[in-house]
């Protein structure tokens, strides 16, 4: 499979080598060739996007196009999405059609791109591994026995196979960075507040924040230049001047420092992921990056941290979810208690039950001082090392995550385990910094290893330059997966 970049395809449009419905026509039939497969999509919507598609031409054949007009891309069905599915690949949303759009599918709208559908995820992005769907669990396409990460997993697997150019993705605790390290793609989370939240459906509002996923960092700031943007519905957007993504793609490495946090280099990281990272650490000292020793001392306070505030935040957001105005209502019940008891027991899915009694449980009286209190001051803790890090250099790297991607059902019956494989991403969400994965090698089983970069708040650009730079000297990100 040839690797076709959102940029290249938007060219191709503009120059009119193909039509927008050839290309949805395209991506449509490879989905329903392979998807079977994968399981990376929930709904494909092959008569919405093929209306698109033929929008999107006259426009070009009007000279009126915008900048990714008639690019196919595809959404994590987390994002509302009027008139299609939105399920969040839960039971208890299985009905739900969204009666309007979330901000990111609006303005992704705007710039001409065409839905081709919505991609599968863990239920309610709660999940490292995308198992725990109602819809089925996400293959990883360079091997179909292992998980592709999670929850952005439908999103990563299929870009990497090739279903889309590019895809939606939401990061709670990595959500977009692990899931495009394991798949062997690009994916960043920017900063806190950068994209607005309107639309997508809250797991934890302090942590969540969405983020483009495509083979390169050119396509991601492609796509970033039109998700971020001030949005006055959701009250945690930033208001702040319009950034230029792409400005830093071309700007020589020359006297960038990288920090390495001594935390991420430790004791439980893989062999072979321990060596990928350190063969493109060696291509940045060629471009003429630096590298300095840095230090995070709360790294190892970041998963418990989080584990604390995420379910907090989540038993309170998914109370809205009761069976009484859209969703899945139970078929018997005796009163109005016995409605919402029965319609979240057969709503929810296991992994969400936990999170949610979690949640409750830290929250309640006796226990908010103890636990999600102490939680938040860990956050601030976790915060301040960053900040103390930054002061010695430009960005921080390391790895995504400790190993290559594990087997399908192998963290099953040990949720700890699965917490544990987000050691490395988790401390960027509770600080609110922007981080990328980009593609850096392969382990030992020929699987993808990603590199993360983090930068300072507001540095995306910086970040996005220095994975376009590595991605111009390497072809990690233009390998893909034998999967037809």
């Amino acid at each position: 499979m040839t690797v076709q970049t959102l940029k290249s395809l938007a060219d191709a449009l503009a120059q009119k080598k193909v039509s927008s419905r050839e290309l949805a026509s395209q991506y449509l039939d490879r989905i329903k060739a392979i998807n079977p497969a994968i399981n990376a999509f929930i709904t494909v919507d092959r008569d919405g996007a093929l209306a698109a598609a033929d929008l999107a031409d006259k426009a070009i054949a009007a000279g009126n196009a915008a900048a990714l007009t008639g690019v196919p891309i595809a959404h994590k069905d987390i994002f509302c999405t009027e008139g299609v599915l939105t399920t969040c690949g839960s039971k208890m949303l299985s009905n739900f059609v969204s009666p309007y759009d979330a901000h990111v599918v609006s303005q992704l709208k705007v710039a001409g791109t065409v839905s081709l559908g919505k991609t599968n995820l863990d239920e309610f992005a709660m999940g490292s591994t995308s198992e725990s769907s109602f819809y089925g669990a996400v293959k990883n396409p360079w091997k179909l026995d292992r998980v592709p990460g999670g929850s952005s997993g439908g999103s990563a697997a299929a870009v990497a196979a090739g279903m889309v150019p590019a895809a939606t993705g939401t990061d709670t605790g990595g959500s977009i960075r692990q899931p495009a390290g394991l798949c062997g793609i690009t994916g960043i989370k920017p900063t806190y507040g950068v994209v607005s939240r309107y639309g997508m459906i809250a797991y934890a509002s302090s942590l969540d924040q969405g983020g483009p996923m495509a083979h390169t960092a050119e396509d991601c700031a492609l796509l970033l230049n039109h998700m971020a943007g001030f949005d006055a519905r959701d009250s945690t957007s930033l208001e702040r001047p319009v950034e230029d993504y792409t400005a830093d793609l071309n700007k020589p490495l020359q006297g960038l420092r990288i920090g390495l946090p001594k935390e991420y280099f430790g004791d439980g990281l893989a062999e072979d992921v321990r060596t990928a990272i350190e063969g493109a650490l060696a291509e940045l000292r060629k471009l003429g990056a630096t590298t300095v020793e840095v230090s995070l001392p709360n790294t190892h306070l970041a998963i418990p941290a989080y584990y604390v505030i995420a379910p907090a935040e989540a038993s309170s957001n998914l109370s809205r979810f009761d069976g009484v105005r859209y969703g899945h209502r139970a078929a018997q019940y005796k009163d109005l208690a016995e409605m919402y008891s029965k319609s979240r027991a057969e709503g929810f899915g296991g992994e969400v039950k936990r999170r949610i009694l979690v949640g409750a449980y830290v929250l309640s009286h006796g226990y908010y001082d103890a636990y999600y209190i102490k939680a938040q001051q860990l956050r601030c803790l976790i915060a301040q090392d960053f900040q103390q890090a930054l002061q010695s250099c430009d960005i921080i790297a390391g790895p995504v995550a400790p190993t290559a991607a594990w087997g399908l059902g192998q963290m099953a019956d040990d949720p700890v385990q699965m917490y544990l494989a987000d050691i490395y991403t988790i401390a960027v969400n509770l600080a609110g910094l922007p981080a990328l994965s980009t593609p850096a090698g392969f382990s030992n089983e020929g699987l993808p290893v990603g590199l993360q970069l983090i930068g300072n708040y507001f540095g995306e650009a910086r970040l996005l330059g220095a994975a376009h730079q590595l991605q111009q000297a390497t072809d990690w990100h233009l390998r893909t997966p034998d999967i037809g």
